[in-house]
């Protein structure tokens, strides 16, 4: 009798986030991601969105208690080794998200402070921002606001590059471990130029750019690649600039579909015949 052969460990990552039933960013997204990073997915939905390339027509926030008991129900059966944190629509759901953090002392937790949209506009209201930036924020391993989000956390107006760095910095003294300024509402030459600070360690990163108008899920896909890449066991400025590399070359991949913006390619591989390409960051 042929034996069986032993399949090997798989790391497991959790997104806490909402869903996106156009299956373009959201929790979607993030499992994609996950998949793609060969790290087993597994989610607590925040909130249920309607929605599909011309945007969202209605947003249903869960129970509070739905959402703890998805976290704990994963937490209590498997060794989660990478955590992303994405739309959490109102103060009572970050509460509720900030408690089963706290209770179960997740390490590598990606925030991605869904706040503001990459054209300015607000998402949650003030109570659940001022929850978000002084609570949640400063429990994270690393924090992937946007620009618009980089000027609430920070406090400052971002402009310019040197602009950019002074917020990363600033973000940095609320506790976070990392903080990674995202430049894809920047315009210009700075756009899609992000940047990097851990407390020692100030870098810019940039990549080609890519011009396409299917850009939807970019900010979901990033944060939820870092969190595969911490579950990986990579340290956070690899799992940073990996990250990128992969939105990157999905965005080089994305999906022409329906009738407003796209989104990225989740599996590009199946159309170029390769894997993911590293260190194209410098």
């Amino acid at each position: 009798m042929q034996a069986i052969s032993q399949m090997p460990v798989v790391p497991v990552a959790l997104t806490i986030a909402g869903s996106d039933s156009g299956g373009g960013a959201g929790i979607q997204a993030d499992l994609k991601t996950f998949a793609f990073h060969r790290v087993h997915g597994t989610s607590a939905l925040t909130c249920i969105t309607a929605q599909s390339t011309r945007g969202v027509t209605r947003v249903d926030g869960l129970p509070v208690e739905a959402i703890a008991a998805q976290i704990d129900a994963v937490v209590q059966d498997m060794r989660v080794q990478g955590v992303k944190t994405g739309m959490l629509l109102n103060r009572e759901i970050i509460a509720a998200v900030v408690e089963r953090v706290k209770s179960l002392e997740f390490k590598n937790l990606v925030v991605d402070p869904v706040m503001v949209s990459r054209t300015g506009a607000q998402l949650i209201d003030d109570e659940a921002v001022t929850l978000l930036r002084d609570v949640l924020v400063p429990l994270g391993a690393i924090v992937t606001p946007n620009r618009y989000e980089a000027q609430i956390l920070s406090g400052l107006q971002i402009n310019t590059l040197d602009d950019m760095r002074a917020a990363a910095q600033r973000i940095h003294k609320c506790g976070v471990s990392g903080v990674l300024v995202k430049g894809g509402g920047m315009t210009g030459e700075l756009r899609g130029v992000d940047v990097w600070f851990d407390g020692d360690c100030l870098e810019t990163l940039r990549t080609v750019t890519v011009e396409t108008r299917n850009t939807h899920g970019t900010g979901c896909t990033l944060s939820a690649a870092i969190a595969a890449n911490l579950a990986l066991g990579q340290d956070s400025l690899t799992a940073v600039k990996n990250a990128k590399n992969y939105v990157t070359e999905a965005l080089q991949f994305s999906l022409e579909i329906g009738q407003g913006p796209g989104p990225v390619g989740h599996f590009f591989p199946l159309f170029k015949g390769g894997g993911l390409s590293e260190g194209k960051i410098s």
